[in-house]
């Protein structure tokens, strides 16, 4: 008789909406250092991630008492590997999902926080890149969670008027960060998970450290205190308006929910372009992870000197140095790959001339609500 395997029948179910969790050898080891062998085989009797299951289901299916059943699920909720909702239980995708809640809550053992980092970072690596496991009717797609945000100073420094534009639509409320600065009074920081496990796995990013992280505005921020999500503190609107320069000025992109609800005016991740899962797997294969914003940067060649600080700045690595041909160098200047840039302004934030302006160049407006499949993203980090 085939000896069944656990590991795998819940590898099937992590799929949610767009979302897959791809068979590969560091995928199984991933799940056996997230579940062990008695906790597996209960949740291989769990529903598919856009299903809750009732202590009496889960009772029924694998024929053990509910007391058991809430004692072996102890752990895996406290790690953050799966997720209840009342009295009733689910599993998540790997990313996001499990991801952010793993490494947030940094519940499970030193040394298997660690296996788990530089597993996920192989991923990153050498499997996400490819980004098929992001799937519409079993077909790879182009689909997002993520768009950016301009910079904090946008309305006042870089925005370039575009006349086919009404004046009142050339930057609205869900375009740029001080959405969330305006809307609240209190705010927090946590640590930046991609960022985490790149310095966990002996690679750090050179950008910024993984405590430059993910920015909370509002109620939320008070939950990431009382949860004890790791690396949380504290901002008033002055030390918050500071923290989003410093970012901005180490080039990090404000990437936030794909939506004008609010998902986008709670949190913002704070994405490098090297270790981010959005930008840097996408990114290998020369592609675009995240929505581009509705704006592109132009130059004023009368200004900029080819410094390459933009080139040096931008994430997605858009930008080049075209060098002359013409005697008089009059052809030389920055290039933009418009087909990978998604428009973050990090480019013009940067600029130590003044040289570039970003411009409204298409209005491509976000649902009231992005879905992953039945859910938000905040319902999956629950």
């Amino acid at each position: 008789m085939t000896e069944v395997d656990y590991y795998e029948l819940v590898r099937q179910k992590l799929t949610l909406g767009p979302l897959t969790t791809p068979k590969h050898r560091k995928v199984k080891k991933l799940l056996k250092i997230f579940w062990n062998e008695e906790e597996i085989k209960l949740i291989s009797h769990f529903g598919p991630a856009n299903e809750y299951t009732s202590l009496r289901q889960l009772s029924e299916r694998s024929g053990l008492p509910k007391e058991e059943i809430k004692n072996l699920l102890r752990r895996p909720l406290i790690t953050g590997t799966i997720s209840k909702k009342g009295t009733k239980y689910c599993v998540e995708p790997i990313l996001p999902g499990i991801f952010e809640k793993y490494f947030q809550r940094n519940r499970d053992t030193e040394e298997n926080i660690k296996k788990a980092a530089n597993l996920y970072w192989g991923l990153f690596k050498e499997v996400f890149p490819q980004r098929d496991h992001l799937t519409v009717n079993g077909k790879a797609s182009g689909w997002s969670l993520f768009r950016p945000l301009l910079p904090l100073e946008a309305n006042e420094k870089l925005i370039e008027v575009n006349e086919n534009f009404d004046v009142e639509s050339q930057t609205l409320p869900y375009e740029t960060v001080k959405n969330l600065i305006d809307k609240h009074e209190q705010f927090a920081v946590i640590t930046c998970q991609c960022r985490l496990i790149g310095e966990l796995s002996e690679e750090p990013c050179k950008v910024a450290p993984a405590e430059m992280g993910c920015f909370i505005a509002g109620p939320a921020s008070q939950m990431m205190i009382d949860g004890k999500i790791r690396g949380a503190r504290l901002l008033n609107k002055e030390e918050a308006i500071d923290f989003l320069k410093e970012t901005e000025k180490a080039g990090l992109v404000h990437n936030a929910i794909f939506d004008k609800g609010e998902q986008s005016s709670m949190f913002i991740c704070n994405c490098c372009g090297c270790h981010c899962g959005v930008i840097f797997p996408p990114r290998l294969f020369h592609e675009r992870g995240a929505y581009q914003s509705n704006y592109s940067p132009k130059w004023n060649y009368d200004l900029c000197n080819k410094c390459e600080t933009c080139m040096r700045k931008c994430p997605q690595k858009a930008i080049y140095h075209k060098f002359p041909v013409e005697p008089d160098s009059s052809d030389e200047r920055m290039v933009l790959r418009e087909e990978i840039c998604i428009g973050c302004g990090v480019c013009a934030a940067n600029c130590p001339d003044g040289a570039l302006k970003m411009k409204k160049v298409r209005d491509n407006i976000p649902p009231d609500k992005q879905l992953i499949g039945n859910k938000t993203f905040i319902e999956m980090l629950q």
